[in-house]
């Protein structure tokens, strides 16, 4: 039996431009969606494609133009994290940065060398980028003239963007990974896909707009190989097993089509076709793909080398209508599970339920596996100096590292590496508050945006160094 993790686990952290970057207009960086989705009451009708709003006005505040403005300050933070001993860091690049409208003949070279100037500063100290291509991140004009993922261009202009990301950074950056929570275009749409819906079918727009990105996910994972065949491409899912709410047959059953839901996503990226389930789903639900030749050929030809997911929480669901109506606050709804603690924000607190998503996952797929995201969101009270003594989430990470460990050591799973996110504070996607805090380092900002922006190191910040020093001995 293996004492441990490998002597090459990935130990780091994750973040992702839209909520960490800012700079929203600088460098010649043109409007994403999220910089259009406000903080406060109108968030969650613009994630969920219900409210339109393509350009930001003066009646809201949006997080994302400022956020942690890593844009100005990434020499300081990737300096915190090399203190830490981060082997690894996982951030997302900004299409629009890029290529500011999305379908622009040439890139920005301003945004090139902006990522240009953060892998050189991870490569210094010896940390491994790892770089999510696109991270809840549409350019707005692709939005507003072809209505964003509903739309086949949408493949194109995504390849162009992986031609010039993987031919500039060839040298830089071996780990990407295709979509952020790929799954997460069903749950909410704008975020996931820049989908906005008139009076039409929602479903039959999801699962179109999903072929799209596994298209294209496909496209990318080709030209990766082509130009570098050390790339390893990754698919993300979001994560975390649903339990059936009894052991009655109704409530497995129901379970179990919950999970397939989102592993729709991943079997198409991981084994090349639709599964038969969800093939038979779209004939009940009356959705009929458009497909184009060769798309099956692609999509069997070009699986991801690894899979990499978030996990905050396994979920809850029962067949009994009346007993689901109780789910409520989350993007994934799910019953309260009366065997578990919960975050301030309701999330339910399971790390055995890590375990039991890693063998799922591997039982299922047979590739390696890459834990991306996993992290306690709380409310942070720092003394003068911005120390905060953050020993619940010292807990949460140090028990979901020993059943991630069980499932290396006792159990066989394949684990690449470990990225919690927001390994400094930035701003909450599902809510756009920076009270709702992750990280090692505090940065001091409130939720309306005052704060001087200062970083400072939480009591978890000595911890993580001691854990990655040790390779997961010392928790």
């Amino acid at each position: 039996m293996s004492k441990g993790f490998s002597d090459g686990f990935l130990w780091g952290g994750a973040t992702a431009a839209n909520q960490c970057e800012g700079g929203y207009l600088e460098g010649n960086k043109g409007l994403s969606t999220v910089d259009v989705i406000p903080a406060g009451k109108d968030r969650f009708p613009v994630m969920l494609g219900k409210m339109k709003m393509f350009k930001s006005d003066e009646e809201h505040y949006y997080p994302s133009h400022e956020a942690i403005d890593f844009y100005h300050n990434y020499k300081e933070d990737i300096g915190l994290f090399a203190e830490m001993g981060f082997k690894t860091f996982r951030l997302s690049l900004s299409w629009a940065r890029i290529f500011p409208n999305g379908d622009d003949e040439v890139p920005n070279e301003e945004g090139l060398k902006f990522y240009d100037n953060v892998f050189d500063e991870c490569l210094k100290y010896g940390i491994e980028p790892l770089v999510t291509i696109t991270h809840f991140d549409v350019p707005m004009h692709l939005v507003e003239t072809i209505g964003s993922w509903r739309s086949r261009k949408m493949v194109g202009y995504y390849e162009r963007l992986c031609e010039v990301i993987f031919e500039r950074y060839k040298n830089k950056v071996k780990y990407w990974l295709t979509f952020n929570e790929i799954n997460m275009l069903l749950h909410l749409p704008f975020i996931g896909a820049g989908l906005v819906f008139e009076e039409e079918n929602e479903e039959a727009i999801k699962y179109q707009a999903a072929h799209h990105q596994l298209i294209a996910s496909a496209k990318a994972t080709e030209i990766a190989h082509k130009i570098n065949p050390e790339f390893k491409i990754g698919c993300m899912l979001a994560a975390g097993n649903t339990y059936a709410n009894t052991c009655a047959p109704e409530d497995v059953w129901k379970a179990m089509e919950k999970d397939r839901e989102n592993y729709f996503f991943i079997d198409v990226q991981s084994r090349g076709e639709y599964p038969n389930y969800a093939k038979k789903m779209f004939e009940r639900m009356n959705i009929y793909l458009e497909m184009e030749e060769g798309d099956e050929e692609l999509l069997r030809n070009n699986t991801v080398d690894f899979i990499s997911f978030s996990y905050y929480a396994s979920r809850l669901t029962s067949a009994d209508p009346e007993v689901n109506a109780q789910t409520e606050g989350n993007v994934f709804a799910t019953l309260k599970n009366p065997y578990l603690k919960a975050s301030e924000w309701g999330w339910q607190i399971d790390p055995l339920g890590l375990r039991i998503t890693l063998n799922s996952l591997y039982d299922r797929y047979q590739k390696p596996l890459f834990i991306v995201e996993n992290g306690l969101g709380a409310v942070d009270t720092p003394d003068e100096n911005g120390y905060v003594e953050d020993d619940y989430r010292i807990e949460y990470l140090r028990e979901h590292i020993k059943t991630m460990r069980d499932a290396v050591i006792i159990d066989g799973v394949e684990l690449m590496g470990y990225t919690p996110w927001g390994c400094i504070d930035l701003v909450s996607a599902s809510t756009g508050e920076m009270k709702k805090r992750y990280g090692f380092i505090y940065v001091d900002k409130d939720n309306e945006g005052n704060g001087t922006l200062k970083r400072s190191r939480k009591k978890s910040f000595g911890w993580y160094k001691k854990v990655i020093e040790t390779n997961g001995e010392q928790l």
